[in-house]
């Protein structure tokens, strides 16, 4: 409650301000970013892309980019695909898009007012006011080795973008969702008692999962170069696969961001509502949810046309349900506020990049600190406090010369115990799932993905996922679960990777979709995951998805 009062009070003190154009965001998943990192390699110089590691990534940015490729389309040797590429994107940002309203007519309107263009159910375009409305559904039957039952993944519902005389951006998303999983992962939402990308849900042996993903944010202008959101909703910080930073694999949280953008500089400050773990098998009707807070800082910084560097910094207390004023400076360096409260929190520093190299590669990578004593690291006997995590990746376009093969690598080791604390209530989570890495800590992970895009609206990927983890044995905290006190560790010597026990697993998946019309999407899919001391589980899929992202099982 308290943290609503002084988001309030923060509006009321921008609000006098002279505004400017603002811009809502386009939400991860979507194929805009699929085209977005061919774009960011190629046009290695563009001033919008360098900041792209911070995602959902703003339509007004996006849309300049769009325009800058077109203009350089030549030299920057786009294909066919990309080409056609470039020009759905532009319409899937209609609001921000220098065409006229003619542009991008549909050749089949709905009673003449819906689906005047093929993006949209409904668009209201004025010089001062846009309002773009859509639905939202997915409908996955899935089989497995392992179940005669059939799964699914049936969602729909209702996703709302507006701009109010350029000055206002405003933004929603609400879904409702039933789901009956693989085994493999309805074994770990009944483990952590949490469903991968959701709040509170309702479970049913019969049923499944049955639960809603409410996402809301505004947008404000408050200075030519500053821009203040207040919402709900998810973010993604980095420019992998994963990240080690901040993942929108977890449930939505409310936040207040203030973003500064000026010359060679990205930096923004967020602020959240969280909700600490809990053990309880129901949340229930009628119960008062409590909570826990965190901030972050994310400094973005181009320092050559061709290369990006970052620094983050967070902080997770566990003052039950009273933030920390201390935290609310968009500033300060959150270490140094940390100790001044007398050090009782969960600090973390940060460091990545990314370096686009021949116009056909980038190398980027990821360094996240949680804590680090260089004496013990000296000393080589394995102190359970050396916690960090480490990503290196590379990221190749129009592989072998063939237009529009990608591949992408990467490697994700995190350190026994990292992303863990004494206190449970301020761990790296959301509602009983990680912030970061959804395999949690103490792991080796490498991920090789080939994306392919043969015709204009034909899609397809190859993805391989193997890691190895440690593992909790009979009980006992060797630094696997990030939900359990690290002052419950098993060694505080000897904490290398792997000890006592290594488990081997891998996930691949082949997977292709014909788009027949603007984001709707027909795809199969066919997976398979073994890990260590369990079945080997097979399963297709097949469905249909419209201005949704895929539902993945990718853990």
């Amino acid at each position: 409650m308290q943290i609503k009062k002084r988001f309030f009070v923060t509006l009321i003190f921008i609000s006098p301000l002279t505004l400017f154009s603002q811009s809502t965001l386009f939400q991860q998943g979507t194929k805009d970013y699929l085209l977005m990192e061919r774009l960011d390699i190629k046009m290695q110089v563009d001033s919008n892309l360098a900041f792209s590691s911070l995602k959902p990534f703003n339509r007004k940015w996006w849309s300049e980019s769009l325009q800058s490729a077109e203009a350089h389309a030549g030299s920057l040797r786009l294909s066919s695909i990309d080409r056609y590429n470039l020009e759905r994107s532009k319409l899937n940002n209609w609001e921000w898009s220098v065409q006229a309203d003619s542009a991008f007519p549909s050749k089949r309107p709905v009673l003449k007012n819906f689906y005047r263009d093929p993006a949209n159910l409904l668009r209201v375009s004025r010089n001062d006011f846009f309002l773009s409305v859509n639905p939202i559904f997915q409908l996955q039957f899935m089989k497995e080795n392992q179940s005669d039952r059939m799964l699914l993944f049936n969602s729909r519902g209702l996703a709302v973008r507006s701009q109010v005389g350029k000055r206002i951006g405003l933004q929603f998303y609400l879904t409702e969702t039933q789901e009956r999983a693989p085994e493999f992962a309805s074994t770990r939402f009944a483990t952590y008692r949490a469903v991968p990308g959701a709040g509170v849900y309702k479970s049913d042996e019969k049923t499944g999962y049955d639960w809603m993903d409410a996402r809301g944010s505004l947008y404000i202008q408050a200075a030519k170069y500053l821009d203040v959101q207040l919402g709900h909703d998810k973010i993604f910080i980095g420019n992998g696969y994963r990240s080690l930073f901040f993942s929108d694999q977890s449930a939505s949280h409310a936040y207040l961001n203030l973003n500064l953008r000026v010359w060679k500089f990205n930096y923004s400050s967020r602020v959240m509502e969280l909700q600490p773990q809990y053990t309880r098998r129901s949340l229930g009707n009628d119960t008062l949810l409590w909570k826990k807070y965190a901030t972050i800082h994310y400094l973005s910084v181009a320092p050559l046309k061709w290369l990006t560097v970052g620094l983050f910094e967070g902080v997770v207390y566990g003052r039950m349900n009273r933030f920390e004023i201390n935290y609310l400076n968009p500033i300060i360096f959150l270490r140094t506020a940390e100790l001044n409260v007398g050090s009782p929190d969960n600090s973390f520093i940060g460091f990545d990049f990314k370096a686009n190299l021949a116009k056909r590669m980038q190398v980027y990578g990821q360094v996240m600190i949680d804590e680090l004593y260089t004496r013990f690291i000296r000393e080589k006997k394995g102190w359970w406090g050396n916690k960090w995590a480490f990503q290196g990746g590379l990221k190749y376009i129009d592989l072998f010369g063939v237009n529009n093969l990608d591949v992408q690598l990467e490697a994700n080791w995190i350190r026994p115990f990292t992303y863990s604390h004494v206190d449970t209530v301020a761990n790296y989570t959301h509602f009983n799932q990680p912030l970061a890495h959804p395999l949690l800590s103490h792991v080796k992970e490498h991920i090789a993905i080939v994306r392919y895009q043969p015709a204009p609206r034909w899609y397809m990927h190859l993805k391989w996922i193997g890691w190895s983890s440690g593992s909790d044995v009979n009980g006992l905290n060797y630094g696997n679960s990030i939900f359990r006190s690290n002052e419950t560790r098993a060694l505080s010597e000897g904490v290398f990777y792997f000890v006592p026990e290594k488990r081997k697993g891998k996930n691949i998946q082949v997977w292709a979709a014909y788009e027949p019309r603007e984001n709707l999407f027909i795809e199969t899919a066919l997976s398979y995951r073994s890990l260590s001391g369990t079945s080997n589980a097979v399963f297709g899929s097949i469905g249909v998805r419209f201005n949704m992202q895929r539902r993945e099982y990718d853990y």
